[in-house]
């Protein structure tokens, strides 16, 4: 088997959720879609700490500069969130936080810039009656109301969409509103089915690969005329398709001095990401059940050469995109594809030219 090596990225990420604490029960959430009732988990203070060093610990061997997206549930809702923010402005650690409107005014925004907060990170899952569904009734408005605070204390504003088939046709309208609102970051990424939906015969997430591609084509037009607009919003385009799609219309080229063995781009998944949870557990990738240790018991120094960790470097694994030109920039969305067909190597569902040659091939 041909091995691949990824191109050295500057800095580690670490998707750390400190606890599962949350004010909201959304029907997409992993920490619930198994169990409903499952006990709320929370590291302790001492745990977070020993954490903490231990990530420095492996960037610091790998020669990597770490950066936490600090999560949950709601990270604002564990009792020692300040202390931990201290710790990470004692370090000088760069962070990133993904949380829930309700806490946030315009003080607890001032102090979350002075603790060196970067970014803050909320979620638009549909129009309002859309994402009031999906989360809890007021939760749209809250959201959009947040944005200037965050703005106002120097932090930058993200909104983030989970596209599905629930929501899809939405999407142009949560642009504009993201724009309307001046948000400073707008990205979005696709649904992953649940174990749950997969026994019930749910694995499809109501989107073909074609109707993707159009709301990729309709977005594009969105974003570039906003662009020429002088629109202050940046549009991340973080789904890895949209490679495949500016690849075929001629804007992505692959380049001429590429070298054939290494990985540039795509799924981070065994690159430069890692996810803990708050009982300790090491994934892979949250976004499905890819446990590769324990933070608790395990150095992730260890963990990150570990056989665990090298079984999602196998690239030659993946079904239709080791036979395609762009392996080693794009590969889908790897979590969508186990979400669908329990693979984390099988073609992704929504990927328009994998199910077109799956067709000619039948």
């Amino acid at each position: 088997m041909k091995q691949y090596f990824a191109e050295a990225k500057q800095y580690f990420a670490f998707q750390w959720h400190i606890t599962d604490e949350c004010d909201q029960r959304c029907k997409h959430c992993y920490i619930f879609s198994e169990n409903n009732c499952k006990t709320l988990d929370s590291m302790s203070w001492e745990q977070m700490q020993s954490v903490f060093e231990n990530c420095l610990e492996m960037c610091n061997k790998y020669n990597r500069l770490p950066y936490f997206y600090l999560t949950g549930g709601d990270p604002i809702l564990h009792p020692d969130f300040w202390k931990l923010l201290n710790l990470f402005k004692e370090k000088e650690v760069p962070f990133t936080i993904l949380g829930n409107p309700f806490h946030l005014n315009d003080e607890v925004c001032r102090q979350l810039k002075d603790m060196g907060c970067e970014k803050y990170q909320m979620s638009l899952d549909g129009m309002e009656k859309t994402h009031d569904w999906f989360r809890k009734p007021g939760s749209f408005h809250c959201t959009l109301e947040k944005i200037q605070g965050i703005k106002k204390a120097g932090i930058r504003s993200v909104i983030m969409t989970t596209v599905s088939g629930t929501n899809f046709s939405e999407i142009p309208d949560i642009i504009d509103t993201v724009v309307k609102h001046k948000v400073d970051v707008f990205a979005f990424a696709r649904y992953c089915p649940t174990k749950r939906q997969q026994a019930a015969g749910e694995k499809e997430t109501g989107m073909t690969p074609q109707e993707y591609r159009a709301l990729l084509d309709t977005c594009y037009a969105k974003f570039k005329a906003y662009e020429a607009a002088g629109c202050e919003t940046y549009f991340n385009l973080k789904d890895h398709l949209w490679t495949l799609y500016l690849y075929e219309k001629g804007i992505f080229k692959i380049p001429e001095n590429a070298k054939p063995d290494i990985i540039y781009g795509g799924c981070n998944c065994g690159n430069c990401h890692l996810t803990i949870l708050p009982t300790g557990d090491i994934y892979a990738c949250r976004r499905l059940k890819s446990k590769v240790g324990n933070i608790f018991t395990d150095r992730i120094t260890d963990v990150w050469t570990g056989k665990n960790m090298e079984s999602y470097r196998e690239y030659e694994k993946f079904e239709k995109c080791a036979k395609c030109e762009l392996l080693r920039f794009c590969r889908g969305c790897p979590a969508v594809a186990y979400g669908t067909n329990g693979s984390f190597y099988g073609a992704d569902p929504h990927c328009w030219k994998a199910t077109s040659h799956a067709a000619q091939e039948a």
